[in-house]
């Protein structure tokens, strides 16, 4: 595999870490219809664990199978699959080497009470993402929740393990919990803190939500408004995302949320585009489609992210 110069551009900016981390990052980075450019689109496929079966794949049953995501990533050209454990090793073997995967080592559930803490339960190991052949870890973190800071403890003990033996770390850094309202959850001063919060843990990627203008705290408020930071629009805040990232040091991926218009779709990913951003790692917006609408869509992704769209 031969690297292209943004990618080596990129991986100059994880100054400590091993060959092996950058070898998987490349790996990532170079896979796909989008290798080489520094732009990534990743497949994820956690939402059955978060929200249950029927409200993930009944949209479009063939979703119900593994092997149907991996497939659909791998058709469409994308950088990665990232999934939990069993659903990466349903499919490990029959598609061994042909898109590199990321095991989404937590996860939560749709079944605790609205009382208990925002936090999710440890599902996987740096282990398993060996044995499976996985290019990285994923894990969630919840800013705002009570639980945070046992969740942030737990990523940089797996991080440090995962680094040691040459794997990557993906972190989804999602606002979330007794600390925040639900505007806070998705306001740009808060989505900026996340994304600097799982820099400072470690994260080689990072995964968060697109911003409303909204800000949530009142000191950080203050500042926004003195230091005039433009957050008018949704490439100025992913803008301000990366930034907040050690400059842009760090690959960032935005999420997809939930199905959505084709339109908004595309117009997130112009936004991400335009920002700075490397990409969108994208679930239900493209596995609840029907197939072919979902590699068209993965695929006019892919040409704006080009620049052709």
């Amino acid at each position: 595999m031969q690297t292209t110069d943004t990618v080596r551009d990129i991986l100059r900016n994880y100054e400590g870490e091993t060959p092996g981390v950058k070898a998987n990052l490349a790996r990532m980075l170079m896979a796909g219809k989008l290798g080489g450019t520094g732009k990534m689109i990743i497949l994820p496929v956690d939402q059955g664990f978060e929200h249950g079966p029927a409200r993930s794949f009944a949209p479009n049953p063939e979703g119900y199978d593994p092997h149907y995501h991996y497939q659909l990533a791998i058709d469409a050209g994308l950088n990665a699959f990232a999934a939990p454990l069993g659903m990466i090793e349903a499919g490990a073997d029959s598609f061994a080497g042909q898109i590199p995967t990321i095991l989404k080592c937590n996860s939560a559930n749709s079944l605790m009470s609205g009382t208990a803490g925002k936090n999710q339960a440890v599902t996987a190991s740096v282990d398993d993402a060996l044995r499976l052949g996985c290019s990285a870890i994923g894990f969630t973190i919840y800013p705002g929740s009570d639980c945070a800071l046992d969740m942030f403890e737990e990523i940089v003990e797996m991080r440090k393990e995962a680094a040691a033996k040459g794997v990557a770390t993906v972190i989804w850094s999602y606002p979330r919990g007794e600390a925040l309202d639900k505007d806070g959850e998705t306001a740009i001063d808060i989505a900026a803190y996340a994304a600097q919060i799982a820099a400072l843990i470690g994260a080689h990627v990072i995964k968060i939500k697109l911003s409303t203008d909204h800000l949530s705290l009142p000191e950080a408020k203050k500042v926004y408004e003195a230091e005039n930071i433009d957050i008018s629009t949704q490439a100025a805040r992913v803008k301000h995302c990366v930034q907040s990232a050690f400059g842009g040091r760090r690959i960032m991926v935005f999420s997809g949320g939930a199905k959505k218009g084709a339109d908004s779709v595309y117009d997130d990913a112009r936004a991400i585009r335009d920002g700075g951003g490397n990409g969108s790692i994208i679930g239900r917006n493209s596995f609840q489609r029907p197939r072919e609408e979902a590699l068209e869509m993965l695929g006019k992704l892919q040409d704006i992210y080009l620049g052709r769209g």
